[in-house]
């Protein structure tokens, strides 16, 4: 198993939060306002809106922040409808690819999700094309520094972890997706601090791309999605050098 390769996307995302925190803003605002519509104001009974709180914290969104798009939510009987959609296809040489969205406007939404698959030598699929090759799986990444694996590894699993990887400078820990939650509350109860904490699509296996063109096509390809307002996750088994 590669945690290499989900730790190198995640610095790449923490790089480019640096110098574009208003958009992730918007997007982690995104799927507060959704969980809310969906589930209510409440994170203790609406465990979607309790992670992406979670995940909004872990982001540094300010609290009066968090506290203001639930408060928007909760008041609107109509507003923005955004809907859910998930995206398979193909990057160069094959790259599996998950674009996960959340649009008011399908048509847009899917003519971009096109687009950029076509532009960059990929190509867009049918559903179920490419999510055979990954598992949902929790994901809590805990920097290494200062932190005994043994005693974390040890907490991890009896908070109900199904998965321990210790990599060069994080340990990596894997959950049931309906677990995540729990295991994310119960490690930082006992005072580790997470990167991030997602329920994600895991790839089996990863390929390499060694085509320099290739490499080029995938990167410019991943910019486009994570550039994009209504993306807010893109999953791949591309194999990077960073590893």
């Amino acid at each position: 198993m590669s945690g290499h390769s989900k730790w190198s996307t995640i610095k790449r995302k923490k790089e480019k939060t640096d110098g574009a925190r208003a958009k992730v803003f918007t997007k982690i605002g995104r799927e507060i306002g959704v969980a809310v519509k969906n589930g209510g104001p409440d994170p203790a009974v609406n465990t979607k809106l309790k992670d992406v709180i979670a995940k909004a914290k872990a982001n540094n969104v300010p609290n009066d922040n968090i506290e203001r798009i639930i408060k928007k939510a909760a008041g609107e009987a109509g507003g923005d409808n955004f809907e859910e959609i998930v995206y398979e296809g193909y990057g160069p040489s094959g790259i599996a690819v998950i674009v996960e969205t959340l649009t008011d406007n399908r048509n847009r939404t899917a003519g971009d999700v096109r687009h950029y698959f076509d532009k960059y030598g990929g190509n867009m699929g049918q559903s179920g094309c490419v999510s055979f090759m990954f598992s949902r799986q929790g994901v809590i990444i805990i920097e290494a520094e200062g932190v005994d694996e043994e005693k974390l590894m040890e907490d991890a699993l009896e908070a109900g972890a199904v998965d321990f990887i210790a990599e060069d400078d994080i340990f990596d820990i894997r959950t049931e997706p309906n677990d995540m939650g729990a295991v994310r509350d119960d490690l930082e109860a006992k005072g580790y601090k997470y990167v991030s904490a997602e329920v994600e699509y895991v790839p089996s296996t990863y390929t390499k791309l060694t085509n320099e063109d290739d490499i080029k096509n995938m990167t410019k390809m991943l910019d486009m999605f994570e550039d994009n307002d209504d993306v807010q996750n893109v999953y791949h088994n591309w194999e990077t050098d960073e590893e």
